[in-house]
């Protein structure tokens, strides 16, 4: 309805052609004025501005409201039925897709049985669940070992017999293999654990001969105990700390140990302190 009416209304998109005769006729009337026919000029174009989109929406709105708008709707419908056309050929292909498929596994299946029952191996098995030897029987190991200490001409085929000398061979060797391992284990040299310690040992003053010191301190002589490089790292006021690398097996030497064997020397060493201790 609103499409309609404004298709119909014709005085409002007209209305800067009466603007402009009223303007005239007041122009006419009172004269033209110089500061206010500017400002009047400028409100004209507006105004032509904005009948000119106006008058675009009114074509647009008349041509969605025309006969070819009313023509969607149906034309949807036609591109829906023939999509469904489509779709209902393309599902009838399919399913002739899938019923050859299903023929040319029946016609497999079929070809596999009857291959299954003319293969050889099938054959060869066959007769050999039919028939049984009688002297493949089975008989308790009581009656075996009666006959066999009974009849001396079948002294020659000992069944039990070759049964325990595999038995006693293999236990001899697995012995052997025992042996050997073990053996090969005890030559192997067990792991030391090992350390390496770092040293401070400090002086009682500047006057200390660190000459003397090194020697005392390298004199201790222990089992599982090696002595490295050194060096001397000032402290202050003149005093200088000895700094020893010494390299100890965990399971002789103690660290307790090696700092009681160097603080025995009192006239040059005041104390002992572990700098670093690191295992190898």
């Amino acid at each position: 309805m609103a499409t309609n009416f404004l298709m119909h209304e014709k005085i409002w998109f007209d209305k800067f052609k009466y603007d402009d005769a009223e303007r005239k006729f007041y122009e006419q009337m009172n004269g033209p004025v110089a500061g206010s026919s500017r400002q009047e000029n400028g409100a004209s174009v507006i105004l032509r501005d904005i009948a000119r989109a106006r008058e675009n929406i009114q074509k647009s709105l008349a041509g969605s409201s025309g006969p070819g708008a009313s023509s969607g709707p149906s034309g949807d419908h036609s591109e829906l039925v023939t999509r469904i056309a489509s779709l209902e050929v393309e599902n009838q292909s399919l399913r002739g897709v899938v019923q050859d498929l299903q023929q040319a596994v029946s016609k497999l299946e079929a070809r596999l049985s009857a291959l299954e029952k003319s293969s050889p191996t099938h054959r060869a098995t066959t007769p050999q669940t039919q028939h049984v030897s009688p002297m493949r029987q089975v008989e308790p190991p009581s009656r075996k070992a009666a006959t066999a200490t009974e009849d001396d001409e079948d002294d020659d085929i000992d069944l039990f017999g070759s049964d325990e000398e595999e038995d006693k061979e293999a236990t001899r060797l697995r012995e052997e293999r025992l042996r050997q391992y073990a053996e090969k284990k005890a030559k192997k040299p067990a792991l030391v654990a090992k350390s390496s310690i770092l040293l401070d040992v400090k002086p009682w003053d500047d006057e200390t001969d660190m000459a003397q010191l090194e020697a005392c301190v390298r004199s201790v002589q222990l089992d599982g105990l090696v002595w490295g490089s050194s060096k001397l790292v000032p402290v202050g006021y003149g005093i200088r700390k000895l700094q020893i690398q010494c390299v100890v097996e965990d399971d002789k030497v103690g660290t307790d140990q090696l700092e009681e064997e160097i603080t025995k020397f009192e006239e040059h060493v005041q104390s002992v302190d572990i700098a670093a201790f690191n295992k190898i």
